[in-house]
């Protein structure tokens, strides 16, 4: 996951579409289409849980291969010819040139909801009994997983502007968040349940997995902000 590079929609995306005029039906569709991209990353994801280099070789069964880690919507569909005369994975997510960017196209926000989405469900089966786990423990969890996709969220559409700076703002509040959901779930009035271990483990590796996915997006926010500006290299 590097290189994203991002612009956002911010270069004008939309008026460059034209006469595209979607309707609530055609809207719709392409989010129905977008959520089934979500579900589709997670499929590879689960298939590659066990081993330890899963965030990048879902990445790469997604057609996210370096410099496909971008939010410039330009980049993606600058690739659709390529993609479509090779039968690349990234060929089914870049179909439809006609389609207008939104964030729902951005890959850190496909991983991210993608592995909240695991995380959600998982804990409602568990937070839902209370004889598995007192209930407000159980809502402290819900509550702080909620809170850190929230932040993520935030973060992406942020990094999707290219505001980087507040990007890293409010990934850090998604790593505090992510950190309060590791401490709520090593407390030592619920570590030794059995359907709370059962969850930890299972949660533990995808929690360290959005970390990585962050801290990585982070990292190249800050080498973004730190490369001149054009102005400067002129002189």
């Amino acid at each position: 996951m590097s290189k994203f590079e991002t612009d956002g929609p911010s270069d004008n995306e939309w008026e460059d579409r034209g006469e595209l005029a979607w309707n609530e039906f055609d809207w719709e569709k392409y989010l129905r289409e977008q959520d089934d991209v979500i579900h589709r990353y997670l499929a590879h994801y689960e298939q590659l849980k066990d081993q330890d280099d899963r965030i990048d070789e879902t990445a790469h069964l997604m057609g996210w291969d370096e410099d496909s880690w971008s939010s410039d919507p330009s980049d993606s569909l600058d690739r659709d010819d390529d993609d479509n005369e090779s039968e690349s994975p990234s060929a089914e997510i870049n179909e439809g040139k006609d389609e207008p960017y939104t964030l729902h196209k951005n890959p850190i926000f496909i991983s991210t909801k993608a592995i909240y989405l695991s995380l959600k469900r998982s804990w409602e089966g568990v937070g839902a009994n209370p004889a598995k786990v007192p209930q407000a423990t159980a809502l402290d969890i819900h509550a702080s997983i909620y809170r850190g996709e929230e932040q993520a969220m935030l973060a992406i559409q942020a990094l999707d502007f290219g505001d980087y700076a507040m990007a890293i703002s409010l990934f850090k509040r998604a790593l505090g968040e992510l950190n309060r959901t590791f401490s709520l779930l090593n407390a030592a009035s619920v570590s030794k349940l059995t359907a709370v271990a059962d969850y930890r483990e299972d949660a533990q590796p995808r929690l360290f997995d959005l970390r990585e996915i962050w801290l990585r997006v982070m990292n190249e926010c800050r080498e973004e902000l730190e490369r001149p500006a054009e102005d400067d290299d002129a002189s």
